[in-house]
């Protein structure tokens, strides 16, 4: 009898990731660079701004500004909570504002901790308040003792950006925080992407994280974090393998969220009064889904990784970023149909490892995981 068991569960098992073992086996013949609205080479440009400006996990649009903020960690190499090494976590990451006019500007971070590290994966940003023209900011925080989500009043008034330093939240349930949507200036969803870290002592990391990874087991989550007075956090979504990012509808009606070891993207109806999520409509896309943005059509734009071995390989090149590429694409999803629509490709030549994509604009903005400086595709005007 247990022997049956376990056969049917392994069976079970295996069926489940059958598709994203196909993604980890075979490398896709991906062309050097494929942009749906027109010629890679002439509509895409990467901007680039020194070496702090590089390895950008993510990216969010600063409603009313026209501006992109951007999180980048140039020493993810030497400290990843998610991926590994955990072996520098001294350098500093920064946040960018990036537009399609400008050049990318660092956003200045005044009052930060003393002896706080500071490397930051998901960012979310509030409307610009009218009373004081600077907008709640959240970032989280891959710290080496553990991980937080630190909150930031952001503006522009002076016509840079400065992020002034409010508070330090910290939860026990923030065991691998990586995304945030929020519902309010002081609430938002927080996807965990694993509940078996490479923060767990040695021999334990990093093989039952990657373990967790690779079978896909259900054991990362989506809450609702409430501040004010009190800190509030709610269970929103239990059960989702590798949650990744995570973006609310324009309506409010909709959350997404990247199941990045099963290659879907679950997509919640919400209730925007309650913030309760109802059981999830599965959508498959031909890749490792990282993060994911609505734009202001509702259309929802994913990017990803198509291939884990190359991400891996790209990730334990310390030497150099310029030999070592992995390939990227961005897709579309239709919100009424649910068809997938390839938006971006490359075989890693053009552009590696895409973390990220936004439209805003006419303009496709991509981050890469550990590529230099963000990319800007420029899309013709109808």
């Amino acid at each position: 009898m247990k022997t049956w068991f376990c056969v049917l569960l392994l069976s079970v098992l295996f069926f489940r990731i059958r598709h994203p073992a196909k993604q980890i086996i075979f490398k896709p013949n991906l062309p050097a660079a494929h942009f749906a609205y027109g010629d890679a080479t002439s509509s895409c440009s990467i901007e680039t701004s020194g070496p702090e400006f590089a390895f950008c996990e993510d990216a969010t649009v600063w409603p009313g500004t026209g501006n992109v903020l951007v999180s980048c960690d140039a020493g993810r190499k030497e400290w990843n909570t998610v991926m590994g090494p955990l072996m520098n976590p001294e350098p500093h990451g920064s946040l960018w504002l990036v537009g399609a006019k400008d050049a990318p500007q660092r956003v200045h971070i005044h009052n930060y901790p003393p002896k706080h590290d500071f490397h930051p994966l998901g960012i979310a940003v509030s409307d610009v308040q009218p009373d004081n023209d600077a907008s709640n900011l959240f970032v989280v925080n891959h710290a080496r003792q553990r991980s937080y989500i630190e909150h930031f009043s952001i503006s522009l008034a002076s016509g840079v950006p400065i992020a002034t330093h409010i508070q330090t939240l910290s939860s026990r349930a923030f065991i691998a925080p990586n995304a945030l949507a929020l519902t309010s200036p002081t609430s938002f969803y927080v996807s965990n992407d694993h509940l078996l870290t490479r923060r767990l002592p040695s021999p334990f990391a990093p093989l039952l994280p990657m373990l967790e990874t690779l079978l896909g087991l259900p054991f990362g989550w989506v809450s609702h974090v409430s501040i004010g007075n009190t800190q509030k956090q709610t269970h929103s979504a239990p059960f989702i393998p590798f949650a990744n990012g995570v973006s609310i509808s324009p309506s409010g009606t909709t959350l997404a969220v990247a199941a990045t070891s099963l290659s879907v993207v679950y997509i919640y109806t919400r209730d925007p009064t309650t913030n309760v999520l109802s059981a999830p409509r599965t959508v498959r896309v031909p890749f490792h889904p990282d993060n994911l943005e609505y734009d202001a059509s509702g259309t929802l734009v994913v990017a990803g990784h198509a291939h884990f071995p190359s991400l891996i390989k790209v990730k334990a090149d310390t030497h150099s970023s310029a030999g070592v590429k992995a390939p990227s694409w961005v897709v579309a999803i239709n919100p009424e149909s649910f068809e997938v629509t390839t938006l971006f490709q490359s075989n890693g030549s053009a552009f590696s490892t895409s973390s990220t994509a936004l439209r805003l604009d006419n303009v496709l903005y991509l981050t890469g995981l550990y590529e230099d400086g963000v990319m800007l595709c420029r899309i013709p005007s109808s």
